[in-house]
């Protein structure tokens, strides 16, 4: 049976970390049948996602880049279309959590740095998506991963929430723009998924995370496989009339 996404070209970001949602995304759209492009900061770290991938046999490959760098994203979009001749699939799942109370002296220098990420950096790979699919003119899926604190409050995640409410409007307004040309651009809300991300996140604020793990109704965290299952389906041409759409994965917990 052919998968879901079997021979298209994906690109996902923010790949080097395993346990984490662009690794477990990686995976399974490869296990549906995509070639996927793994990038990551982490080049080493990216590799090894990508040969975790390729030693059950599925296609995939990784490269450095930067996000907040222009440059590297011409460097591997056009290494992609070069090599593959289009780009069906971007995932913007790269970016960074800085914990903090909003009287923190750091508090703008926080900002700043998750901006960089978290918005410069999506929207730059939105560009190089939304770039690469007209070229091709076969349309396509850009999908930004934002957060439920891009949704709700979250205390300790004020320059955070900032720059994910930021991913998604601005992943909404894009979709405006792009929707009469079939590309696809929607945004995935993860709640609180086990990541080594959200480790790191919960041990620089473990009393506000244990009073929100407990709250929620699905009474446990996510797994990255949940957000990836969500993605798929947002790449995949079961989602070809779903446009500036935002999908919420968090167990229940801002139906609350």
């Amino acid at each position: 049976m052919e998968g879901r996404v079997a021979g298209k070209i994906a690109l996902v970001t923010g790949g080097a970390s395993r346990p984490g949602l662009g690794a477990s995304i990686a995976e399974r759209l490869a296990e549906e049948g995509a070639i996927v492009i793994l990038t990551d900061v982490d080049e080493a770290g990216a590799n090894q996602t990508a040969d975790h991938i390729r030693a059950r046999n599925l296609a995939a490959s990784a490269m450095g880049l930067d996000v907040t760098k222009q440059g590297e994203w011409d460097r591997v979009v056009d290494a992609v279309l070069a090599e593959h001749g289009r780009l069906d699939i971007v995932v913007n799942n790269a970016g960074i959590l800085v914990v903090g109370d909003i009287g923190d002296e750091s508090a703008v220098d926080d900002l700043q740095k998750q901006f960089d990420v978290n918005v410069a950096g999506c929207l730059m790979g939105t560009q190089a998506g939304v770039k690469a699919m007209r070229q091709s003119g076969l349309g396509g899926s850009i999908i930004n991963v934002s957060s439920v604190a891009g949704l709700v409050g979250f205390r300790g995640s004020a320059t955070y929430a900032a720059t994910k409410g930021a991913v998604k409007l601005m992943s909404k307004s894009a979709a405006l723009e792009t929707a009469p040309e079939g590309i696809r651009i929607n945004t995935v809300h993860p709640g609180i998924i086990r990541t080594n991300m959200q480790k790191a996140a919960v041990d620089d604020n473990s009393e506000n995370y244990a009073a929100i793990e407990a709250s929620i109704p699905a009474g446990r965290l996510g797994e990255p496989v949940d957000i990836a299952n969500c993605v798929l389906f947002l790449a995949s041409d079961e989602s070809r009339y779903v446009m500036g759409a935002e999908f919420v994965v968090d167990g229940g917990y801002t139906a609350q």
